[in-house]
């Protein structure tokens, strides 16, 4: 697309310089013209040629003036496309951004609930295992007095035997 501008340019700027070429030449008027009258028909033709020069020179400098405008706003118009394009990816990016930020910030208050919510367990947890270590100290001190009672019974036991067997001892001795 950028080679037909340039040749159009091209162009318009070889009919710009054709036509400032024939200005000159029939601007120019012989030196002797002015002492001589000429016919009025030349002078017609000379007057109607430089015309039509001039014409031509307008016409071709206004098209390469108006080329060169109309190039500087379609790059003008693409440029501005292009922003918009961009724009509007930065504004989809922006929202996108900002629904995130807005879960997070959600998800800040779930995770605020969620730490309450773990506090509460912890203490919960603390709790039992206390109830636990209770249990233990409990049991153990059970098992101890298990043990002491057993062992008490084993002496009360052997007592009673050592008794039964004295006691019968005593018996066997008197019959």
């Amino acid at each position: 697309m950028g080679y037909y501008f340039y040749i159009l340019v091209a162009i318009l700027v070889l009919f710009f310089l054709d036509a400032i070429r024939e200005m000159n030449k029939y601007s120019d008027t012989p030196n002797g013209e002015a002492s001589h009258p000429t016919h009025l028909d030349a002078q017609m033709q000379t007057s109607l040629r430089l015309f039509r020069a001039q014409r031509n020179f307008y016409i071709s400098g206004f098209a390469l003036f108006l080329s060169l405008i109309i190039k500087k706003l379609v790059a003008l118009i693409t440029t501005s496309a292009l922003l918009e394009i961009e724009m509007e990816a930065a504004m989809k990016q922006a929202q996108s951004a900002t629904r995130a930020a807005e879960l997070l910030m959600n998800d800040d208050k779930g995770a605020s609930e969620f730490e309450k919510k773990l506090e509460e367990k912890d203490e919960e947890l603390q709790k039992a295992l206390a109830d636990v270590t209770s249990m233990k100290s409990q049991s153990i001190n059970l098992t101890t007095e298990y043990d002491r009672l057993m062992e008490e019974k084993d002496k009360l036991e052997l007592r009673l035997r050592v008794l039964d067997s004295g006691a019968d001892g005593d018996t066997k001795k008197d019959d």
